[in-house]
């Protein structure tokens, strides 16, 4: 089973990227806002990979981060929402974006994307609902564990979480601050946050 690929971007085509990793092209699917950020070719890649298998197929699945490959299984979970349709979610909205409607339960921003109905969309609302939530906290993507009691120059808890699905801290330091406004609850600044974000 492959859990991740380090090499050098080969070539691009729609929906998928081919990594070169020692002389060994791998075709990787994966996300459009995943492909935008590992770029061309020549341009270094670093993914994590999901396998999936069927019965007449064996496909790769490329993200950037844990966050991302924890919320595509999620996803697959759920049923009529196979490799597919996850994969489709993740690039209508962008990662970010699908965890936010879903922790949110927002089904018609989930039900925007091809192939989805308001039933699937609100399927996936009703058995992810929990688990979103949980990512968007970092629990099961921050490495290290959870240390409520970070230094004074360290992330506090939701940079943490917003770093753990992608983001960089430069990028969000105004935003969680504009989030902190949103609630007292670390869960409630995370929404508050990706739709911000979004």
């Amino acid at each position: 089973m492959i859990a991740r690929l380090k090499g050098i971007v080969w070539e691009t085509g729609p929906g998928c990227v081919v990594i070169d990793v020692g002389g060994v092209g791998y075709e990787v699917k994966a996300p459009e806002p995943v492909l935008a950020q590992i770029g061309g070719p020549a341009n270094p890649a670093d993914l994590y990979i999901r396998q999936v298998f069927r019965e007449d197929d064996a496909s790769l699945y490329g993200f950037v981060t844990e966050g991302q490959r924890d919320l595509f299984d999620m996803l697959r979970d759920v049923k009529g929402c196979g490799a597919r349709i996850s994969l489709a979610i993740l690039s209508t909205l962008g990662v970010e974006s699908a965890l936010a409607a879903i922790a949110s339960q927002d089904a018609k921003m989930v039900a925007r994307t091809k192939g989805v109905g308001p039933k699937l969309a609100e399927r996936i609302i009703v058995e992810l609902k929990e688990k979103a939530q949980e990512l968007a906290l970092g629990v099961k993507v921050t490495p290290g564990g959870s240390d409520s009691k970070a230094s004074k120059e360290g992330p506090d808890e939701l940079t943490q979480a917003l770093m753990a699905l992608g983001y960089r801290r430069g990028e969000i330091e105004a935003i969680a601050d504009q989030a902190k406004t949103e609630g007292e609850e670390v869960q409630d600044q995370v929404l508050a946050a990706l739709k911000l974000l979004a």
